[in-house]
């Protein structure tokens, strides 16, 4: 239904707690939330000791908004937090410890710039500016910001309270993460892989009544040597996406920094003032593109949109479209508004057939003398074996490109291959080795390597694992 409410998923992990679960489900209950959400609560029991069980099922039979669960053994906070992600189906998505420390009337405040679509992730801080709050031990603060501070220094994030246990984001962003923690580094682990996802965070001030440990606190000193061991690692490691998705390779080797920049310095050299980058994406890429008269971005998927609509909220410059490239009609909408002299592609339609209509409709959104401009892979040869699974990730030659091009109505204005790191890497792995996937060492010194190797590709006619080609309609018959 188009006007049925969205779903707010309050994901509880318990252990051990008998004494208060009962008394903040009550509160999670109470509490107002912004719009029109509805509120399904998760709750993973973590293999209790106690009682909580019991309560549990007395929760269930008293609220019909509760899921419950339970792991067959005490794995921990992160665990369960796992589980209740797996578990959940509204679209926005908090975390709610099963004490009394975060207070549920906090609820209105974190989810705000969230529902409003100002953000994919907020964080309630306990350290920020508020009214009031309950003195806690003072270690355990300098703990929490010691943390805090090293995290933003490997992430470049500027928060105040990292270990906050009132995070809250869009489901669909964080369901996308592979998390690995099962203790308390699940914490510094989202933070870090949502950073790297390029997530939009904001911070809202929260009431804290922090408990002691003889009112059944936790966390301890291995917790935090822990924290700093994950801080470190998902400083070093890119794994911030979905191992399951089959375009995983694609994704690292693709989505490292310097590869960005310099298709976004190659694409660059040949635009014109009013681009359109068709499949946007996350919008990796278009943080490189120039930003003239105007710059249209564009995906099919809300998520994505979401996650670019935010990046570049108030730039006057840049706007968010969504457009499926193979849809006739959202392309003829949005030509009809605007007329563009460059079109930036990553992806073709691999049916020839197709692959004409689409070319045909590309037309329409350009001005006379605007050109295309492809970046596509090339050299079946440095295919991995999950590429040649996909139907969508397919490697082309120049030749082959020129001459569809060529048929399609296009005259070629230049042509060349970049990325001679890429290809090294491919050919060693995927080709000699027949690996599935690459070591992230190796993806951490081919970003190093890149600009240097990107420099001698100017000097030497090196093969490049990918290649650019600007085109422009061929008027020249008519």
């Amino acid at each position: 239904m188009p006007n049925s409410p969205l779903v707010l998923s309050i994901l509880i992990p318990v252990y051990n707690e008998q004494s208060y679960l009962a008394r903040i489900v009550e509160r999670v209950m109470a509490a107002s939330v912004p719009g029109n959400l509805q509120k399904e609560i998760i709750i993973v029991n973590d293999a209790s000791k106690d009682q909580t069980s019991l309560v549990i099922q007395e929760l269930c039979r008293k609220y019909h908004e509760i899921s419950a669960f339970e792991q067959p053994v005490n794995m921990g906070k992160g665990a369960a937090i796992r589980r209740a992600i797996q578990e959940m189906t509204g679209q926005f998505a908090i975390i709610q410890d099963a004490d009394l420390e975060y207070d549920p009337n906090d609820y209105q405040t974190v989810l705000k710039p969230l529902v409003e679509g100002l953000t994919d992730v907020v964080y309630g801080s306990r350290f920020a500016t508020r009214e009031m709050r309950r003195i806690v031990h003072y270690h355990h603060k300098l703990g929490n910001l010691f943390l805090t501070h090293l995290s933003n220094w490997m992430t470049g994030l500027d928060l105040t309270d990292m270990e906050t246990c009132y995070k809250a984001f869009r489901s669909e962003l964080v369901k996308s993460i592979p998390l690995r923690s099962n203790r308390f580094g699940i914490e510094p682990e989202l933070t870090a892989k949502l950073a790297k996802r390029g997530a939009v965070f904001y911070e809202v001030p929260i009431s804290y009544h922090g408990r002691n440990y003889n009112d059944g606190k936790k966390i301890g000193w291995k917790d935090g040597i822990s924290a700093i061991w994950t801080i470190f690692k998902y400083r070093l490691i890119d794994d911030c996406y979905d191992e399951q998705n089959s375009k995983n390779v694609l994704q690292k080797l693709n989505h490292v920094q310097n590869k960005l920049k310099q298709i976004g310095k190659i694409i660059s050299a040949y635009c014109g003032t009013q681009i359109i980058e068709m499949g946007s994406g996350e919008g990796l890429i278009s943080r490189y593109l120039p930003q003239r008269k105007k710059l249209t971005l564009t995906a099919s998927n809300s998520a994505d949109l979401r996650i670019l609509e935010n990046q570049f909220e108030g730039n006057q410059t840049t706007d968010v479209q969504k457009l499926d490239p193979y849809s006739e009609t959202e392309v003829e909408s949005i030509a009809e508004k605007r007329k563009y002299d460059t079109v930036v592609l990553y992806n073709i339609p691999n049916n020839k057939e197709e692959r004409k209509k689409f070319f045909f409709r590309i037309k329409k959104l350009l001005q006379p003398g605007g050109k295309v401009l492809l970046v596509l892979p090339q050299y079946r040869i440095l295919s991995c074996y999950l590429e040649k699974e996909s139907q969508d990730d397919i490697r082309y030659s120049q030749k082959e490109v020129k001459t569809f091009l060529i048929d399609c109505g296009y005259k070629i204005v230049t042509q060349r291959s970049f990325d001679f790191s890429s290809f090294l890497l491919r050919f060693f792995n995927f080709t000699l080795l027949r690996k599935r996937n690459v070591r992230k060492i190796q993806l951490k010194i081919y970003n190093s390597l890149l600009p240097w190797v990107a420099a001698l590709e100017h000097c030497l006619p090196l093969p490049g694992a990918d290649m650019f080609i600007a085109a422009e309609p061929d008027d020249s018959d008519h």
